[in-house]
């Protein structure tokens, strides 16, 4: 079977010091300081590892520059490449924070506001940075040992590591960040335990430290074990050691959109009777749902079985899933029509849905045969987040902020092409007469969503109009064109 084909996420983080400040990266002058309150943008940085020796690292800026120490401990984030004054060490504490060792002069990098150095020859309070990682927070978690993806078992009450795939939306898992450390909640918003139960309540069980070895990812528990798989089905709980080895590691990786798609004909698009194409079942299962995954460059995407294979264009404009890497023929483009799309396939022509339910590339223009309702099926708890910050409900009013260094969790509700989304007290989005985007409807409205990029959805209401954040930082329904201000992480 071919594998996943997912790379990990790169780490992205933000670093906090003594006094809860983020180290910032200003965009004029390369200036560094130790002042802000939240992580947004110009406070997160990314770790590289040196390719020969995996115990260096270099963290680089949001402006593409990299942090280095010179002999005096003066600090600066000026250099465009990686040279012997930006290699650091890692040195990891036992309540997670970290200090950072020059690699060169083998002084602890710390501070305060705009009194930064690299001076210090041992490591205080003022040299310990705790970590804030600044990835979307929902993923998919691989087992490093296992080579085996997590999801949530409903039927035992668990996380288990024993898919192959992370197929469908148990294997979602949202990171939740608390204070410092961090909480794993499932796709039914429950909370990994140490003892491996599924909570509906956070508390100290329910809490980890996350540690970084060798760039993947450890959880440790609040007695100081580490979380990792146990028994056949790998029981995702605390295990005895109090050292991670490999069995504890685990690699964080983005999740792709997986969808069903609806023929005209009202029925599934499925490969269940074989590797044809053919929108010919009345159910969704995982013969019926299929991951997207679209090209960084081109835009285009893929089509993705349960098994792990491709759609392919083959002869006479047949479309099967056969194709076990990705080539021209597995490139499909998607055009969005509302509360349709209709596909593309490489010959150029849009894919059409027979009489029999069989699935052909060979229309020249868009009718109702060629028209599919597309439903994304894994992401029922949406988090958001745009080039300033996260969506979130505004502190004093019924708007929303898209600015915000912290996220709201909402509930996405698919209605027939379209999607209804709702905050935590119940009530719904809904598009004001002024463009405003408010969170308090009574009832329902519909929203369309849009998977233009990889990682990133544009959504609009029901007026035809993008979803994007102005310049205050308030959400509107007012966009009358695609620009980054109404692309969302989610």
């Amino acid at each position: 079977m071919p594998a996943n084909g997912n790379h990990p996420l790169k780490l992205q983080f933000g670093l906090i010091n003594h006094e809860g400040r983020y180290l910032t990266a200003e965009n004029f002058g390369y200036k560094l300081n130790a002042s802000a309150p939240s992580l947004k943008k110009k406070q997160i940085w990314t770790l590289e590892q040196d390719s020969q020796e995996t115990q260096v690292v270099y963290l680089r800026s949001h402006l593409g520059r990299y942090l280095a120490s010179d002999k005096d401990g003066k600090v600066t984030c000026e250099a465009d490449g990686h040279n012997s004054n930006c290699r650091f060490l890692i040195i990891p504490q036992s309540d997670g924070r970290w200090a950072l060792q020059s690699e060169q002069y083998l002084r602890f990098f710390g501070g305060s506001r705009d009194y930064l150095s690299c001076f210090a020859q041992i490591i205080t309070d003022a040299e310990l940075w705790a970590i804030h990682l600044a990835l979307h927070p929902q993923a998919n978690l691989l087992s490093v040992a296992r080579k085996r993806y997590a999801h949530l078992s409903t039927e035992d009450g668990e996380i288990a590591v024993d898919r192959n795939i992370p197929w469908g939306v148990e294997a979602l898992l949202t990171l939740v960040y608390l204070d410092g450390k961090y909480c794993l909640k499932t796709c039914d918003s429950r909370f990994l335990s140490s003892d491996g139960k599924l909570q509906t309540e956070n508390g100290r069980a329910t809490t980890y430290t996350l540690e970084l070895k060798c760039g993947k990812l450890a959880f440790k528990d609040s007695e100081g074990k580490y979380l990792s798989p146990m028994g056949p089905t790998g029981t995702l709980r605390s295990g005895r050691c109090s050292k991670p080895g490999k069995d504890e590691l685990f690699d964080l990786e983005e999740s792709h959109p997986q969808v069903v798609l609806i023929a005209a004909n009202g029925r599934y698009v499925s490969n269940r009777q074989g590797v044809s194409l053919a929108a010919n079942q009345e159910d969704e299962t995982d013969t019926e749902t299929f991951q997207m995954e679209i090209d960084r460059e081109t835009k285009m995407c893929t089509f993705r079985t349960s098994q792990g294979f491709y759609w392919a264009l083959v002869a006479h404009g047949g479309v099967q899933s056969t194709a076990t890497a990705v080539s021209a023929n597995t490139m499909f483009s998607v055009e969005w029509l509302s509360h349709k799309v209709a596909i593309k396939a490489s010959n150029g022509k849009y894919i059409c849905t027979k009489k029999n339910g069989q699935l052909l590339a060979v229309s020249d223009t868009i009718g109702e045969d060629e028209q599919l309702t597309l439903k994304l099926i894994n992401r029922p708890m949406l988090i958001l987040r745009g080039d300033n910050g996260f969506i979130c409900h505004h502190r004093n009013s019924n708007t929303l902020d898209a600015s915000r260094s912290v996220y709201d969790i909402f509930t996405l509700e698919y209605s027939s092409g379209a999607y209804h989304i709702k905050g935590v007290d119940g009530r719904f989005w809904y598009v004001n007469s002024s463009g405003l985007v408010c969170a308090d409807g009574e009832a329902p409205e519909d929203f369309t969503l849009e998977l233009l990029e990889r990682g990133r959805l544009a959504i609009r209401g029901k007026n035809g109009k993008y979803l994007r954040g102005d310049q205050g930082g308030t959400l509107k329904g007012d966009g009358l064109s695609l620009s980054s201000s109404a692309l969302w992480e989610f």
